[in-house]
C-alpha cells in the first residue's frame, strides 16, 4: 500500500494543440466541436436535436448543454477532459442515463456520453475470477458474456433493476446494488482495479489495496505538481449505503473506495476489473406469506441469526408490504387475503438438490415460526410460477405510477434506511405519519438490508404536503443513525439531503477535496455538493 500517487500524460504530444486551441478559446461551441472532430476524429455534435437525446435522465430534471461528445477511447477521453479543463467548460458525463438523481442530468457545457466507449473486447480471467471490462456496456450484456466464456460456471452478482439499461461505468459511478443482501450486493465488494481519469485528462490506474491514505490524506504528484488531498472524515453509518463519497473518520481509505459511488465528482472511470462468483447450479424461489409487518421484520432477525450475520448466503430478501396487494396483479395466487405481506427468497444452491433444500428452508421457516404452514409457502420454480410472480412484482410500481398521472400529482420514492435493530421504531414512525395525513402509499423492498421504500401516491393537491412528509422521512432516518439514500445515490436532486445528513463540515470536506482537483468544479459539477456549495 502506498500514501502517495503518480499520475500520467497519456496525451503529451496533443498538448500543444489543445493549450493553442485554449489560448484561443472564446465560447464559440461549434468551433469546439470542429476541433474535436477534425483534429482527433472524436465524434461531436451541436446539434441540438441530438443532444437533446442525451441531455435526461430518468429523474426527468430540467436539463441544457451545447455539445456531445462521444469519445471511442480512453485517450478521447483524456483530451476531452483536459481541453475542457483549460478553457473551463463544464464537463458532464453521461452513461445510460438510468439514475434518479439527476447525476447525468447537463446544466450547461459538453456532454460526454460513454456510449460509444466498448473496446476493448470483454476478457475473462476463468483462474483468478474476475473480468475486463470497457465502461460503455450495458450490465446486463456484460453478465450474459461473463456466463457465456465460463460455459456457465462465473457470474456477476451485482444485479440491480436497470440493469438491461445501465452501463458498466456508471454503476461503479454510483456503488449500485441489487438484491444479494449485504456488502456482497453492491458494486463496491466486486471491484478489483479501475483506469482513471482526473478531472484535467491525466491517468490513474488503481487497484485495491495499492493507495491507502495516511492520516486522512495521499499525496497526488501531478506532472510538475505536488497535491495533498485531504479525505472525507464525517462519520458515516455501516450499513447499505449510498450517500455521497466514502467516508472514514479514522482517516483510512482506500482510493478505490473513494471513487466508487463518488457520481463522477472527482474524475472518469474509463475500464475496470470485477471480481466474480462462481454460480450456483440452481436456485430455490420461494414466496413465503405472513401476517403482518412486524412478522416479516422479525423474520429478517431470524434469518440474521441464523446465517451468523451472513445475509449473502440469500440471494434476495424481498417484502411485499402495505398497499402492495392493491397494486398487483396476480395477487390472489400469492396471498390468502388482504391483511398479509409477502416475502421473496432466492437461494442459491451448488452442492444438493432442491428437494433437499426445500426441506431444509422448511424447517429454517418452522425455527422461526412452528405455525407455518405449507400452504403459506409457494416454491415458485416451475416456469409459469416464476412469471406470475414476475409479473406481479413489476406491476405494483406500474400501477402506481398510473394512480400518481391519474390523481394528477407527483410520485415520491423515498430511499431511506435506517439500522437493523432501530427499523421497527423507523417504521412505525413513518406508517402514524402517512395515515395522520392521509396520504396514499404503499411499501415494498429489500428486507434483507432493512431498506424498504415508501412509495407516496399524493393528490395534486397533496404536492406540498408529500413533499414536507419525505423531509420528515429523512430527519427520522437521520435522527436513528440512517441515511437518505441506501441505494440511489446523491447526484442533484438529493445534496440538501446529504447536507441534512452529515452537516454542513461535510459538504466543505467535499468541496475542498473536489477543489484540489477541480478548482472550477467542471466536472459533473452539482452531483453531491452545488457548485456554490
Amino acid at each position: 500500500m502506498n500514501q502517495k500517487i503518480k499520475s500520467k500524460n497519456i496525451i503529451n504530444d496533443y498538448s500543444n494543440q489543445i493549450s493553442n486551441f485554449a489560448n484561443n478559446w472564446d465560447n464559440n461551441y461549434a468551433g469546439l466541436s470542429n476541433f474535436f472532430n477534425d483534429e482527433f476524429n472524436i465524434s461531436s455534435t451541436v446539434d441540438q436535436d441530438i443532444i437533446d437525446s442525451y441531455k435526461f435522465d430518468w429523474s426527468n430534471l430540467p436539463a441544457d448543454a451545447s455539445i456531445l461528445t462521444r469519445p471511442k477511447t480512453i485517450k478521447e477521453c483524456a483530451i476531452i477532459l483536459k481541453t475542457c479543463f483549460k478553457c473551463k467548460i463544464p464537463i458532464t458525463v453521461s452513461a445510460g442515463r438510468t439514475n434518479l438523481t439527476g447525476s447525468a442530468t447537463p446544466k450547461e457545457g459538453l456532454i460526454l456520453s460513454t456510449v460509444l466507449l466498448t473496446k476493448p473486447d470483454i476478457k475473462l480471467d476463468k483462474k483468478n475470477k474476475y473480468v475486463f471490462s470497457s465502461i460503455g456496456i450495458p450490465l446486463e450484456k456484460l453478465r450474459n458474456k461473463i456466463l457465456e466464456l465460463s460455459n456457465q460456471n462465473l457470474f456477476y452478482p451485482v444485479n440491480p433493476t436497470s440493469r438491461n439499461d445501465a452501463f458498466v461505468g456508471g454503476t461503479i459511478s454510483c456503488n449500485a446494488s441489487g438484491f444479494i443482501p449485504g456488502d456482497k450486493g453492491a458494486t463496491r465488494y466486486w471491484v478489483k482495479e479501475i483506469e482513471f481519469l482526473l478531472p484535467n485528462g491525466n491517468y490513474l490506474s488503481i487497484k485495491r489495496g495499492q493507495y491507502i491514505s495516511l492520516n486522512s490524506e495521499f499525496i497526488l504528484k501531478d506532472e510538475n505538481n505536488i497535491i495533498k488531498l485531504p479525505m472525507p472524515t464525517y462519520k458515516r453509518p455501516n450499513i447499505k449505503n449510498a450517500s455521497g463519497p466514502f467516508s472514514n473518520d479514522i482517516g483510512e481509505i482506500d482510493l478505490i473506495d473513494l471513487i466508487i459511488g463518488s457520481e463522477g465528482i472527482f474524475g472518469m472511470i474509463v475500464s475496470c476489473k470485477l471480481n466474480l462468483l462462481d454460480r450456483p447450479k440452481r436456485y430455490l424461489d420461494l414466496f413465503v406469506k405472513l401476517e403482518s409487518e412486524n412478522q416479516a421484520i422479525d423474520l429478517y432477525h431470524h434469518l440474521y441469526n441464523y446465517f451468523n450475520k451472513d445475509m449473502s448466503k440469500i440471494f434476495a430478501l424481498e417484502y411485499f408490504g402495505y398497499n402492495c396487494q392493491k397494486y398487483m396483479k396476480h395477487k390472489d395466487f400469492l396471498f390468502n387475503s388482504g391483511d398479509e405481506v409477502g416475502i421473496y427468497i432466492k437461494v442459491p444452491i451448488y452442492n444438493t438438490t432442491i428437494d433437499d433444500k426445500s426441506l431444509e428452508w422448511f424447517k429454517i421457516l418452522e425455527l422461526f415460526n412452528k405455525d407455518v404452514k405449507p400452504e403459506d409457502v409457494i416454491v415458485l420454480n416451475d416456469k409459469k410460477n416464476m412469471e406470475l410472480f414476475f409479473e406481479a412484482r413489476h406491476s405494483i410500481p406500474d400501477n402506481a405510477l398510473i394512480k400518481t398521472k391519474e390523481l394528477g400529482g407527483i410520485s415520491i420514492i423515498t430511499d431511506t434506511i435506517v439500522p437493523p435493530e432501530k427499523y421497527k421504531n423507523y417504521l412505525s414512525k413513518v406508517h402514524h405519519l402517512l395515515e395522520s395525513e392521509g396520504i396514499e402509499y404503499l411499501l415494498f423492498g429489500h428486507l434483507g438490508d432493512c431498506h424498504l421504500h415508501f412509495h407516496l401516491i399524493p393528490q395534486k393537491n397533496e404536492e406540498a404536503k408529500a413533499i414536507n412528509i419525505y423531509n420528515l422521512l429523512i430527519d427520522y432516518a437521520s435522527e436513528l443513525g440512517g441515511v437518505y439514500s441506501a441505494e440511489h445515490g446523491t447526484g442533484k436532486r438529493k445534496r440538501l439531503d446529504f447536507k441534512k445528513c452529515y452537516g454542513e463540515k461535510a459538504v466543505q470536506m467535499i468541496a475542498n477535496l473536489k477543489s484540489k482537483l477541480d478548482p472550477d468544479f467542471l466536472l459533473n459539477r452539482g452531483n453531491v455538493i452545488s457548485y456554490d456549495h
